[in-house]
């Protein structure tokens, strides 16, 4: 975001974060650090693939067995997880990690179809991203944090992001955080809306024409109105919301790995503060990186979380977001959040 003029700007996170990645490189090593930053356009793709797979199988299940509760519901969660798989995939974009060199042409193609399946703006999802990395651990200026964390500590409020208003939430979210960019972005930001909106009108549509009305509920509303924001906000409930304010090492939940289950449902995005710590590293290589960043996570005292203890923090602790959640402030934080409750 640019900044406001007329008063002094906090830090950038590379600015905070310089002497911690300093530290993080060495326990890595300059080797091996190299080779957690290789490219491999044909790596990226098989993961594209095996989505695509379990997308169609996903919708194979559902048709097939459509009167059959036990499969089609699940086979609906399913879906709803690979959709928002879409959105790390633009994120691998985004950062520029598809290619081994620039492909700016490709590059942006593939944004456009990543980011029509969750409803996004190519566009913006890069400025809004690229922002909040820019900005990580500042209140007024990431934009996750100004615009589209809770700020209401109250249960009811925090529950609604896990259902369908998540979508009136975040494109309110994102329309503030519009308002700073130039008009020649935002003009683009509106035309890739109205492409994912046709999008999203055309699938129920085509659903309802092909395989009938009754399966437009259970191929398309329960995982994108259902399944989606409850995959949205568990993958972002484990990111920045258990942090150190005065450790910017800490400015980011550690999650405990997870091979068999949040590793292949959010590719890898589980391993957050290891994305922010080197960005350069490709989704895939990051539970690599995280095994051997253990020694540096350790150091600083940063304990691994569970999605299931940050869920009981949130909701029954009503843990407040962006702040620490297992230090001595829990007594204090326990205290305030059962004010607001």
């Amino acid at each position: 975001a640019a900044p406001d003029h007329g008063r002094r700007m906090p830090p950038t996170f590379d600015q905070a974060f310089r002497d911690a990645r300093a530290e993080a490189a060495a326990i890595v090593g300059h080797d091996r650090l190299h080779d957690l930053h290789r490219r491999s356009f044909g790596r990226h793709a098989w993961v594209a693939l095996r989505q695509l797979l379990l997308l169609a199988l996903a919708v194979v299940l559902i048709v097939r067995y459509q009167d059959i509760p036990w499969v089609w519901i699940p086979a609906a969660v399913l879906l709803g997880f690979v959709v928002f798989s879409f959105t790390v995939l633009l994120h691998e974009v985004v950062h520029g990690l598809v290619f081994a060199r620039p492909r700016a042409v490709a590059s942006r193609a593939l944004a456009l179809l990543y980011a029509i399946p969750s409803g996004l703006s190519a566009s913006q999802f890069r400025r809004w991203h690229l922002d909040h990395h820019k900005w990580l651990g500042t209140g007024g200026e990431d934009p996750k944090r100004r615009y589209l964390s809770p700020q209401r500590l109250r249960r009811w409020f925090k529950a609604l992001y896990f259902t369908p208003a998540l979508f009136p939430i975040y494109f309110r979210a994102a329309r503030r955080a519009a308002e700073r960019y130039p008009e020649a972005l935002r003009r683009r930001i509106r035309r890739e809306r109205l492409l994912a909106t046709l999008f999203h009108v055309a699938v129920p549509v085509a659903i309802g024409l092909t395989v009938g009305w009754t399966l437009v509920w259970k191929l398309y509303v329960v995982p994108v109105f259902l399944v989606f924001p409850i995959a949205f906000s568990i993958n972002r409930l484990g990111q920045h919301y258990d942090v150190v304010a005065d450790d910017p090492a800490r400015w980011g939940t550690i999650m405990r790995p997870s091979p068999f289950l949040w590793d292949p449902l959010f590719l890898w995005s589980n391993y957050h503060m290891e994305h922010h710590t080197f960005p350069g590293v490709p989704c895939y290589r990051l539970p690599a990186l995280r095994r051997t960043l253990q020694p540096f996570y350790a150091a600083h005292g940063a304990p691994s979380r569970t999605y299931l203890g940050l869920l009981r923090d949130w909701f029954l602790h009503n843990r407040a977001p962006h702040t620490d959640w297992t230090g001595t402030s829990h007594a204090h934080e326990g205290s305030e959040a059962r004010s607001h409750a």
